[in-house]
């Protein structure tokens, strides 16, 4: 089972999720269900985000309903920090890398000062601004279920979760800060991103480096996408799920 690429062969294509493989905490398109459904029928797939396992339960897992490939698709909630798998019946945890409580309340305390002081505390949100996800604390600027159009307009240099992200990571040594979607910032153990993910995934399938191609939208320095292509993973830039959808319909659709 594989995909080709360049002249290269893969056998795994790994996903970041938001502004990806769809937009901002929003279902997967018709069209790319039916792509990714195209690609898990001759590929293993694998799907890295910021977000929590009930954002891949309703943006993916649910569009993509039963379908007889299920095996091929592997879930790394939370930048890695959960790896999650189809085990002939269900969807089965194969490991958690969760915070400390003492790890968790610093986090949120650092990032809610950072933003008070950076003047990026906002009033007017849509539900929470920061959320423990049990492996990783996010702090979501406009809250965590901002219309896409409110996000992309809030930050659009990504000049704002910079400052916020470098305020973080200089209090909070000991974690690992990273921006996250179009207006968060993600912070897990020390050590523990996307790139933890994806040696971990390499262990447990047996795979190399050279066997994984990587799609994702945060590919800039300080992006939680970065990890991946900076671990030595082939990766490609893209700027929202039609571009995803444009560049994987090439290789999977030739």
């Amino acid at each position: 089972m594989s995909v080709t690429h360049n002249g290269k062969t893969y056998q795994l294509v790994m996903f970041d999720l938001d502004d990806t493989l769809a937009p901002s905490k929003t279902a997967m398109s018709d069209e790319m269900v039916e792509l990714f459904r195209e690609l898990l029928s001759g590929s293993l797939g694998c799907i890295i985000s910021g977000g929590q396992y009930g954002q891949f339960q309703s943006q993916v897992l649910d569009r993509l309903g039963d379908f007889p490939d299920r095996a091929n698709l592997h879930l790394m909630p939370t930048n890695g920090t959960r790896y999650i798998r189809w085990n002939g019946d269900a969807w089965d945890t194969v490991y958690a890398e969760d915070l400390s409580a003492d790890q968790k309340s610093r986090a949120m305390a650092v990032v809610e000062e950072g933003a008070r002081e950076l003047g990026l505390w906002e009033e007017q949100t849509w539900g929470p601004i920061l959320e423990d996800r049990g492996s990783q604390v996010t702090f979501s600027a406009l809250g965590q279920s901002a219309p896409v159009d409110a996000k992309a307009a809030w930050d659009p240099d990504g000049r704002k979760k910079e400052s916020l992200r470098a305020y973080a990571a200089e209090r909070l040594t000991d974690l690992e800060v990273r921006s996250g979607g179009s207006t968060s910032v993600d912070i897990t153990a020390k050590g523990i991103d996307k790139a933890y993910g994806a040696r971990r995934l390499m262990e447990i399938l047996g795979l190399d480096l050279d066997d994984i191609l990587f799609f994702g939208d945060r590919l800039d320095e300080g992006g939680n996408d970065r990890p991946v292509a900076d671990l030595g993973i082939d990766a490609i830039a893209v700027h929202g799920w039609e571009d995803t959808f444009a560049k994987l319909g090439a290789i999977v659709r030739g």
